[in-house]
């Protein structure tokens, strides 16, 4: 499973982004669970965040979701924070 995070905005507007690749991690399964609770507690737009709040896309395997601080779920704030610590950096 390849997942995908962009993080867009904050007070200095930066764009980041990260993809994992979960194949032969310890942590696969868990990831996948990740993955799955944050797309479908994701939205199919992106929504309203606040001022200098964070707006995130999160692609799985093609399939993607929108979501934006503060109303991050638990699987979401989970799988962004894991990505964008351990995935490859893209510019």
């Amino acid at each position: 499973m390849h997942i995908t995070v962009i993080r867009t905005g904050g007070f200095g507007g930066l764009t980041r982004r990260a993809t994992l690749d979960t194949a032969g991690r310890a942590d696969a399964a868990e990831l996948a669970s990740l993955a799955r609770d944050s797309l479908v507690q994701g939205r199919g737009q992106r929504p309203m965040g606040v001022p200098d709040g964070f707006h995130y896309e999160i692609v799985v395997d093609g399939n993607t979701a929108y979501c934006a601080d503060p109303r991050l779920t638990e699987s979401q704030s989970a799988l962004i924070s894991k990505v964008l610590k351990e995935g490859d950096q893209e510019r």
